[in-house]
């Protein structure tokens, strides 16, 4: 497949430029925004790095003088907001320029929405209509970048801060959050490392996988869920292998930007359980998740039955079943280096409880196909350490 057909324009859910060297439109995409100062907030081991550099060099030769943030957590707590403000209004910014993985996305996201905002972080978490207390005149506008092919936070309208003093992941939701302009340029993602493809591309396979079983009824979101789950099962595999495949590369950035607009239909448990393990032991919070999928499975298996048979039909396998697809998403970990248990990533059982208390507690939880406790979250959370797959 030539570059040129990897090129393209679309407004689902929001402005999406996506084809290789397209980060070249960064001053036109600010400037669409209104952007004539910039924020431009990125993880810390991309700061320094070249794409990074001849970004802001590209930027300020077109007149958009941009200062770089990077002070922050791979699971950003809201210090982490407030630094990045102080540091927005020292520079006199007029939006924010969100480069990177998922964190770097949320936390510029973050800042642009509390850029004018006179409550706290706190008021604005994802409950009820908390989020009409914002004034949508002081939301900064965003230009996303993603660096890597999974949380699609780029075309998200949340973002996930850690509450340090209860230790939870809250999500801070407005409609307007969403950015602006996402600009998709695959060759921002060819230095990512095998394990670093496999986990942010699992992240986005288990948001399309969770979405697409979740309860409700919202077709648009199941079609997109499908569509993802067949870009991923194609296309993350040879991006693991083979780095600078394009092809690849663009197919996933895609897939993930699909996984995070299907998950407006809902998550599930394994999300409701990724966040206090992440928000507890720091895990990377895709890889969190695709230790996890198996184990909620086997937990939802009389829920999604009738899901698996659609799954296995897209993965074209011979027996589109449950237990087929289970065995293919136990096949495409090892292919992956995906470790089996949690206690691979130094997750001890010695707080299960406590996490399935706070798993119960996180929203997933509502979205998940058969219903679930903290007692139910405690077991699977249990399983998972222990690498219990019945």
């Amino acid at each position: 497949m030539t570059n040129a057909i990897l090129v393209g324009n679309w407004s689902y859910p929001t402005t999406v430029w996506a084809g290789p060297g397209r980060i070249g439109e960064l001053s036109q995409a600010c400037r669409r925004l209104g952007i004539e100062r910039a924020l431009l907030v990125t993880d810390a081991g991309l700061k320094d790095a070249p794409m990074v550099r001849a970004a802001v060099a590209a930027n300020v030769a077109a007149g958009v003088p941009t200062e770089v943030f990077a002070d922050f957590k791979g699971n950003p707590v809201a210090a982490n907001v407030t630094a990045g403000l102080e540091r927005y209004r020292a520079h006199r910014a007029e939006g924010v320029v969100a480069f990177g993985g998922g964190s770097a996305l949320d936390v510029g996201k973050a800042i642009a929405f509390m850029s004018g905002q006179v409550r706290p972080l706190w008021e604005f978490e994802d409950i009820d209509d908390w989020w009409t207390r914002a004034n949508p005149a002081g939301i900064a506008p965003v230009v996303a970048i993603p660096t890597t092919a999974g949380t699609g936070s780029e075309v998200g309208r949340a973002a996930v801060i850690l509450n340090e003093e209860t230790h939870e992941k809250k999500i801070i939701f407005h409609p307007r959050m969403m950015p602006g302009i996402v600009i998709s340029d695959p060759e921002l993602t060819v230095g990512l490392p095998p394990a670093v493809t496999a986990a942010t591309g699992m992240d986005a396979f288990v948001h399309c996988f969770e979405s697409y079983c979740a309860r409700g009824f919202h077709p648009p979101a199941d079609g997109m869920a499908l569509e993802g789950i067949r870009l991923i099962a194609k296309y993350l595999p040879r991006a693991y292998r083979d780095g600078n495949d394009i092809e690849a590369r663009a197919h996933m950035l895609a897939a993930a930007s699909m996984g995070a607009a299907a998950f407006q239909k809902g998550l599930g448990a394994v999300h409701a359980l990724a966040h206090p393990i992440g928000a507890l032991y720091d895990t990377h919070h895709g890889l969190t998740n695709a230790v996890l999928l198996p184990y909620v499975m086997v937990h939802n298996r009389a829920a999604i039955a009738e899901h698996m048979v659609v799954v296995g039909r897209v993965l074209g396998l011979v027996h589109a079943s449950f237990d087929g697809v289970l065995t293919w998403v136990l096949e495409f970990r090892r292919i992956l280096g995906i470790p089996r248990s949690l206690q691979k990533l130094n997750v001890p059982a010695d707080r299960a409880e406590e996490i399935g208390r706070m798993a119960e507690r996180d929203p997933s939880a509502a979205g998940n196909p058969a219903p679930v406790d903290a007692v139910a979250l405690t077991e699977i959370f249990r399983n998972a350490v222990a690498g219990h797959i019945e």
